[in-house]
């Protein structure tokens, strides 16, 4: 049976899936109003913040009391490692990531793919092409390995134009 929140839950995702972000945003307020612990509705809220007004502050405060309501719902650990990917927030993430991997419903594959996303922003593209490999050996999708594979491409890449730079300075 469902409750009165998870039926508003499902017609606030059915707006957002239509950009009908104002009516969302209204239901996902009102779940809380009644339901201050509903970490779905917290999460939701979260991804408003920080997809539609930048409001890095208040995605982050909404997507920590999802993950403190409910640790095992993995959709705000996610977000949330976007969002401190996109502030650079990298003692935050490697926090989050290190608590990830103990959380049985988040894929451990995407851990270390988002490892591998932070070290490499950092340009350690050894040390992301070691979480990139771990991300395919935890993944079970075709599909994500073959992505896995094109980040390291991508970063071996990124390594040959440094080491050609590094060369013509030296020459110089």
């Amino acid at each position: 049976m469902t409750t009165q929140a998870e039926q508003t839950y499902l017609e606030a995702e059915a707006d957002i899936r239509n950009s009908n972000y104002h009516e969302a945003f209204q239901k996902y307020e009102s779940i809380l109003y009644e339901e201050p612990g509903f970490a779905p509705a917290h999460n939701s809220l979260g991804w408003i913040f920080r997809t539609q007004f930048d409001n890095y502050e208040k995605a982050e405060m909404h997507l920590k009391a999802a993950i403190q309501a409910d640790p095992l719902y993995p959709h705000p650990y996610f977000h949330l490692a976007g969002l401190y990917i996109d502030l650079e927030k990298f003692d935050e993430l490697k926090s989050l990531l290190d608590k990830s991997l103990t959380i049985v419903t988040i894929d451990k594959a995407w851990v270390y793919y988002r490892f591998g996303m932070m070290q490499e922003i950092q340009s350690q593209y050894d040390s992301a092409i070691a979480f990139y490999k771990k991300a395919i050996i935890n993944s079970i999708s075709n599909d994500k390995i073959k992505d896995y594979q094109a980040d390291i491409e991508r970063c071996t890449t990124k390594q040959s134009i440094l080491q050609e730079q590094n060369t013509e300075k030296e020459k110089s």
